[in-house]
């Protein structure tokens, strides 16, 4: 880094994702109009303006817990990938704990706090933070406060392109119908007929790989919060006479990879954390290695 940018000083970053209200008024443009579509299917515009102002004053008092000296600014969830962070920055997720997932993958060992606006709205399970605690939690990571290390996953394809996640990469067709593909793991491989695969960290053990774990006997446990390992769980492997069900899954530390070859002629993606607009592409013959991202996210817990 130059003189320059080390001379600079921290940069505050708000992430933030719209409200049913922001939305809602985006689609029927006044509040008469949202107010008259929500009544006429039975519900009421003031619970959504009651949870937007909630998050309105969460953002409010964030914004004022950053020290004057800092620099500051705000991106919502759609700019993410067109915004550019800095290796000095902190970030501050306001909102539910999705939010947090959709930010770290553009990270690059960024500390990010996560600020819950309301306990009655979001469980917290990354957003642990009242929005109170913002100026003390600012100026302890200024001082070295310690974050807790989130594994991340890492998709790459044969051909160099990356895809990071905090909960969990999904492999298979764009629409979820039979995906065909070749799976190696831990040297053994087998061709495979299935709704697509999911590979999981330990932050996304709750989620849909619980899901698709519970009822399924035997299968591998799913990673601990903290683990640096991942689990892969495929998703109803059809047994033919050119396809087999007996790699459907299994967990494996860092210094592992899981490979699958494409062998769909169109359709074939790889996304992460559901965001399916930011897919890699997957065409017959395509490569792609899934293992542990090499950064890990920094939630300041």
């Amino acid at each position: 880094m130059s003189r320059i940018a080390r001379s600079l000083p921290p940069r505050a970053v708000i992430v933030t994702r719209p409200t049913d209200l922001d939305q809602l008024l985006l689609r029927h443009g006044t509040r008469a109009q949202a107010r008259f579509f929500l009544e006429s299917r039975g519900q009421k515009l003031e619970d959504v303006v009651a949870r937007h102002d909630v998050q309105q004053e969460a953002v409010h008092v964030v914004s004022q817990a950053v020290p004057m000296a800092w620099r500051r600014t705000a991106v919502t969830r759609a700019d993410l990938d067109r915004f550019l962070f800095e290796a000095d920055d902190v970030v501050i997720a306001v909102g539910q704990d999705g939010l947090v997932a959709n930010v770290a993958k553009y990270l690059s060992g960024q500390p990010v706090i996560g600020v819950n606006p309301s306990k009655q709205l979001f469980d917290g399970v990354l957003v642990r933070h009242a929005p109170t605690a913002t100026k003390t939690l600012l100026s302890e990571v200024q001082d070295g406060r310690p974050t807790e290390a989130r594994t991340m996953a890492q998709a790459t394809t044969s051909d160099g392109q990356k895809l990071v996640a905090l909960n969990e990469i999904f492999v298979g067709h764009r629409t979820h119908q039979s995906a065909r593909y070749r799976i190696m793991f831990a040297s053994r491989e087998e061709r495979h007929s299935s709704s697509g695969l999911i590979v999981c960290t330990g932050t996304g053990a709750t989620g849909w790989a619980r899901s698709v774990s519970i009822r399924r006997q035997g299968c591998a446990t799913l990673p601990e919060p903290l683990s640096p390992d991942l689990t892969f769980l495929v998703r109803e492997p059809w047994p033919s006479v050119r396809t087999g069900t007996d790699v459907a899954d299994g967990r494996f530390g860092p210094d592992d990879r899981l490979v699958i070859t494409s062998e769909m002629n169109d359709g074939g993606v790889a996304f992460g954390d559901g965001i399916e607009a930011d897919a890699l592409d997957l065409p017959y013959g395509q490569v792609v290695t899934i293992g542990a991202a090499p950064v890990p996210l920094r939630l300041v817990t």
